[in-house]
């Protein structure tokens, strides 16, 4: 009885209820589909970082990560990456010998991070040869080849086949360095990174430093699965005790920190929305007492309880709260579904997030999880704004109600 009374009440004045079940879907909407659009972007950049810059796993000498310094490499980088490949759970390794250096074009010159690797290994790594936007991955020229970034290029002037030349202090600490060709230009979305990192064979980067072929300052591990990083991250530690091992989160903890703080940062987001919305719901249930309170005073006169008032408003509250919202998470989900595949461009504004390394199409991703918490939270913010409108029903006394003229 008291339900269908309580939902008689909610469509007693239609407008006002549409008006207010319209604001709710509204904030509720915004809320879902912002959720699923920032987890598009924090997947998005996770998958770039592990793809495209650090993979799974890097093992690096003691104490290179603190303070890179050139001297401080794996003598059987190579070996030892070929190794770690035949593990189970391991789809790949590649060696990476790094030098801080200077390019140099005909017009001006900047200083780069250069990665010597190996093309074939570095493949199977990563997937920065599926980004190259001109020429080709280390094709195409036979000595000296380089892959740089779009930004880079843009920055010294350079096209394919145009000459640069790359210098670093040696082994022994005199500058050297040699003329190279870029093969390729490539594009991440992480402009930081494209201004910044500039690929050449280790082969090539070895001898002109005076190392061994084999040398590496770093291993890059690709595993088929992330569930298994702390499978074999602690294996790595056991075996290569010698070494430091370390995941992306602790590589990259900036995007380690993107993906731990996205949770909080929607709730946030999502309080303040139903913050909103809950003094509009209680401005709404009151103003639905007071213009009743003459019909509540004679229903508690002939008996009603007030219990019974107490829980018919929290009813019609909650009513409104969940129609409302199931309503706004109907309407998310259905804009998450149209926009999933085909992506919302945002790169009229690419420059800003190319420089934090996220993509100019986001493609939202609605977990499960996110729909069950704002449906939790609505609930709640429904109860909780039923509360000051049913306390005022309940002050109300049968004898002073009934004279009100309303």
């Amino acid at each position: 009885m008291i339900l269908s009374i309580s939902w008689r009440n909610v469509w007693r004045s239609k407008t006002r209820s549409l008006v207010i079940l319209l604001a709710i879907a509204l904030g509720i909407f915004t809320g879902v589909f912002n959720y699923a659009f920032y987890n598009g972007m924090a997947i998005q950049r996770i998958n770039s970082a592990i793809s495209t810059e650090a993979s799974h796993i890097q093992l690096h000498q003691k104490g290179y990560l603190e303070e890179p310094d050139e001297k401080n490499y794996m003598p059987n980088a190579i070996n030892l990456a070929n190794s770690i490949t035949a593990r189970d759970s391991v789809k790949a390794a590649c060696a990476r010998f790094i030098v801080q250096g200077m390019i140099q074009s005909p017009t001006t010159s900047a200083g780069i991070k250069v990665m010597g690797v190996n093309p074939d290994k570095e493949s199977q790594v990563t997937n920065l040869y599926t980004k190259i936007i001109d020429g080709a991955y280390f094709a195409g020229i036979k000595r000296n080849p380089v892959v740089i970034g779009q930004k880079l290029a843009d920055k010294l002037k350079l096209k394919v086949r145009s000459k640069v030349v790359i210098t670093f202090a040696d082994a022994a600490g005199y500058i050297s360095g040699a003329s190279f060709r870029v093969a390729g230009i490539y594009q991440t979305s992480n402009n930081m990174y494209d201004n910044t990192n500039a690929f050449v064979r280790s082969e090539d980067l070895t001898a002109l430093y005076g190392a061994d072929s084999n040398a590496g300052h770093e291993i890059a591990v690709l595993l088929n699965h992330s569930d298994d990083v702390p499978y074999i991250l602690s294996d790595l530690k056991s075996d290569y005790a010698q070494l430091d091992i370390k995941e992306w989160r602790e590589i990259m903890p900036e995007v380690s920190m993107l993906e731990s703080s996205l949770d909080i940062s929607m709730y946030i987001f999502m309080i303040i929305i139903l913050l909103a919305l809950t003094f509009g719901i209680v401005n709404t249930m009151l103003m639905a007492v007071l213009e009743r309170t003459k019909e509540l005073g004679m229903l508690m006169s002939i008996g009603m309880n007030k219990s019974r008032v107490f829980k018919m408003i929290m009813i019609e509250t909650v009513f409104l709260s969940l129609i409302g919202g199931v309503v706004g998470i109907i309407i998310g989900i259905v804009v998450t579904v149209a926009t999933a595949s085909s992506g919302i461009d945002i790169s009229i504004v690419s420059e800003g997030f190319g420089a934090m390394g996220y993509d100019s199409i986001v493609y939202p991703v609605l977990k499960i999880k996110n729909v069950v918490d704002v449906v939790v939270m609505v609930f709640v913010t429904g109860m909780l704004a039923a509360v000051y409108p049913a306390l005022k029903a309940l002050k109300l006394k049968p004898a002073e109600a009934l004279r009100i003229d309303m």
